[in-house]
């Protein structure tokens, strides 16, 4: 009925903390994931075009990746002391720190942001009826308020974690947890999470091609609709060309975010299957070896690649990008060569 969790004690700690390799990684990404990050962060905050609800829950999401990335790089660099007092800061470094309470509570409310931005672009293109009726009235503060619960529902799920610790001799040891704990906890920040969103991202999708097909090829002698590179100048027919502007414009985002999950599924799912194997009684689980340690890597890498999606699929944030470094003396052919 009951087992350890997938946590360590102190002295494993410290000694995984001496893997040059692993702090090497950790180094790369912390610093990578806070520079990336914060660019994400700056360009929303100084470019009032970037400033929409569905890069409202991209801003939330690159803060708390700085948070995450922050965490990595301090947990990572900053020593810790050795036996570990037993008093308040003896507490606070095992039950929170060397738990991980504070870092996978970071990983989770990043999850969450992830399923509320997927469901944001969910309902605007499935159902912009229900969409627009719902963000009618006090848009931001409604926006605030989903940001707000993914921070309350990763309060809800990882405390658990700062309970099955104490301090004993010097060190932080883990105590027994409970299995079922461990799957609930598996169940409520992954699978939950990552089946809603395979459904939204089928369903968008699917509402996609209807909306292509709907759109059709233009006429021919039609002029082309205004993209990034065409010039003001060019007339463009109001009705198609405002239509398929939307349809690119939200096929972007779509694939965009598509990517953000292709890649949250790859960096999280080797740690989970692992996590609930152990907790499901199917692996006896050595914390020490180097597929775990590479699990717990790849969930952390999660925090600073988003920024290189960012740059590498989303037009929006290019064309950001491409302002607040260019301002108003940017020339339209120097613009394109940052596209």
């Amino acid at each position: 009925m009951f087992a350890k969790t997938n946590l360590f004690s102190f002295e494993e700690f410290v000694e995984m903390e001496k893997i040059l390799a692993l702090r090497i990684l950790k180094t790369i990404t912390g610093i990578v994931g806070i520079l990336g990050n914060g660019l994400i962060c700056v360009v929303i905050c100084k470019v009032s075009a970037m400033q929409t609800r569905t890069n409202a829950f991209i801003f939330h999401q690159a803060v708390v990746d700085f948070l995450g990335s922050t965490m990595i790089l301090v947990q990572s660099e900053i020593p810790l002391p050795d036996p570990l007092p037993d008093n308040g800061l003896g507490w606070v470094i095992c039950n929170v720190w060397l738990s991980n309470f504070t870092l996978f509570f970071v990983f989770v409310v990043s999850t969450f942001n992830l399923l509320a931005v997927t469901m944001e672009r969910y309902f605007a293109i499935v159902h912009p009826f229900r969409y627009q009726a719902a963000f009618v009235r006090y848009p931001r503060v409604k926006v605030g308020a989903v940001i707000v619960t993914c921070w309350l529902v990763g309060a809800a799920i990882k405390p658990y974690l700062m309970t099955i610790f104490e301090i004993r001799e010097g060190s932080c040891r883990s105590l027994s947890g409970s299995k079922a704990v461990g799957i609930l906890t598996a169940f409520l920040q992954y699978i939950l999470p990552v089946g809603v969103m395979f459904f939204a991202y089928i369903r968008i999708s699917v509402e996609l091609k209807r909306g292509a097909a709907r759109v059709g090829p233009p006429p021919p002698g039609a002029a082309a609709p205004a993209t990034e590179a065409a010039s003001p100048a060019e007339p463009v027919p109001p009705d198609m060309g405002m239509r398929e502007s939307l349809l690119k414009a939200r096929r972007n985002i779509f694939k965009t975010l598509l990517t953000v999950f292709i890649t949250f599924l790859v960096c999280w799912t080797p740690n989970q299957v692992i996590f609930l194997s152990y907790n499901l009684g199917l692996l006896d689980l050595n914390f020490k070896e180097w597929y775990y340690l590479l699990s717990v890597a790849m969930v952390a890498a999660n925090c600073c690649v988003n920024p290189f999606i960012y740059v590498a699929k989303y037009r929006h944030f290019r064309n950001g990008l491409r302002q607040m470094l260019c301002g108003n003396t940017c020339r339209s052919d120097t613009c394109t060569t940052l596209a």
